[in-house]
């Protein structure tokens, strides 16, 4: 069985992809220790009672999730042969299982499509994205547990049979390669959204973790976005250039998401959110759904980034080989331990969403990819976690209806409005046939 690589594991190639973006100042360690100490006894070990109350909201919700990379583990890490694995039992060497997705409360799960977006420049991303369909459309099908759905409505009466509703969502645009034949493929496949961009620029989209090239959207990438409405996939814009955020909700006819992202006012990393974007939530009818990731939730993550960074170039520029490389990175992790961030920190980001966006503009995107020990926070290390989560917004004062409404309600009245600009657009416009337009 071939072992799982991490998305996280920086290579040469990575490392010049990515120094060039992470910004940051100096990290003192012993910063890292105090923020884990500094976690309440009340979220990571809650009141029996409010856990009991959180797990009863959230089989009434129902709990979506935007955002997991399953697909991506069974391909990696099992080649995608399924007939190798019972999902009905817990599998340590994945992300997700059946047993745990229901101790968590799942009642629906989007599936990330996700392709490296380096196989745009091999023309190769387009048709990796079909295994990755693939993968996940097998596995949909492989369970009685698991149903797939395409509507809002599809999610409601899934949820109600007692199964898990499943969702896909296509994780970079860079996957279409410049073909609106190719996301309307996806569709049909049963994509209801598509984050814009990934790690890299688009010729026609501007990334988060890229340097600014379009300052935002290009000509094409506009009529992408509108041909999205017209299809009723929605926008995606975690991973998007806060330019590219902006542009979108000034051209898009129906609400966004973001599938997995904070709020950047408490975690200054380039993938989270501004607050002037937040604000325009309200209007827009869009939701940003939080995310478990310790890169995008610590406020010191973006310090010790910066710190981590200036100790793999010095020693790119000293060693010879990967081997001692990756020896030398991993002596530093050890003696500067990641700041992980707590379920407390979470219910931060929820906090500074709400006060700003307002609480019908909150979701959740946990963006499990990995069975590593420490790639989440402290108390949210895998899919049985959620209850736990929302007690600690039960603590701190949440009613029902807004654990209702974070928890799958936001989402299901964003995707239903979704659904009904698109119904309205396909009376009256064309789908978009234009192969190729440059970016301007």
């Amino acid at each position: 069985m071939p072992k799982l690589v991490s998305r996280r594991l920086i290579s040469r190639r990575r490392f010049l992809q990515q120094t060039s973006v992470i910004t940051g100042s100096a990290f003192l360690a012993h910063s890292v220790l105090a923020s884990v100490r500094a976690a309440t006894e009340e979220s990571l070990v809650p009141d029996p009672k409010l856990l009991g109350r959180a797990k009863a909201l959230l089989e009434k919700a129902p709990l979506i999730d935007t955002h997991n990379d399953l697909p991506s583990m069974l391909l990696e890490t099992y080649e995608g042969d399924l007939a190798s694995l019972d999902m009905s039992r817990v599998q340590p060497t994945l992300c997700a299982d059946i047993p745990r997705l229901r101790e968590g409360r799942i009642g629906a799960q989007y599936w990330s499509i996700w392709v490296h977006p380096a196989k745009e420049r091999t023309h190769t991303s387009l048709h990796e994205a079909l295994r990755e369909f693939d993968v996940a459309l097998r596995f949909i099908r492989s369970s009685p547990d698991l149903e797939q759905a395409r509507t809002a409505d599809d999610i409601d009466r899934i949820h109600q049979s007692g199964r898990i509703a499943c969702l896909l969502g296509v994780e970079g645009g860079h996957m279409i390669e410049r073909s609106p034949a190719a996301l309307r493929i996806f569709h049909e496949l049963g994509a209801r959204y598509m984050t814009l961009t990934h790690w890299d620029n688009l010729d026609w989209a501007d990334a988060a973790t890229d340097r600014p090239e379009h300052y935002g959207l290009t000509e094409f990438g506009e009529r992408v976005v509108k041909e999205m409405n017209r299809l009723g996939m929605f926008a995606d814009l975690s991973h998007v250039s806060a330019d590219t955020m902006r542009d979108t909700l000034h051209v898009t006819r129906a609400p966004v998401i973001f599938s997995h992202s904070n709020a950047f006012a408490l975690d200054p990393h380039p993938r989270c959110v501004p607050d002037d974007v937040l604000r325009l939530m309200p209007d827009n009818g869009g939701v940003v759904h939080v995310n478990f990731v310790c890169d995008y939730v610590s406020a010191q993550y973006p310090e010790w980034q910066a710190k981590r960074t200036a100790a793999l170039r010095d020693l790119h520029a000293r060693l010879d080989t990967d081997e001692a490389i990756a020896k030398g990175i991993a002596d530093w992790e050890k003696a500067n331990p990641h700041p992980r961030g707590t379920i407390s920190d979470v219910a931060d980001h929820v906090d500074h969403i709400r006060k700003v966006a307002g609480v019908d503009h909150i979701g959740i995107g946990a963006d499990f990819d990995d069975v590593a020990p420490d790639s989440m926070v402290v108390g949210l290390e895998n899919v049985t976690r959620y209850p736990y989560l929302f007690a600690e917004l039960l603590r701190r004062g949440y009613s029902d209806d807004d654990v209702l409404k974070i928890a799958g309600r936001n989402h299901l009245r964003a995707m239903r409005q979704m659904e009904k600009v698109a119904a309205e657009l396909q009376k009256s416009e064309a789908p978009l046939i234009t192969e190729g337009l440059k970016a301007k």
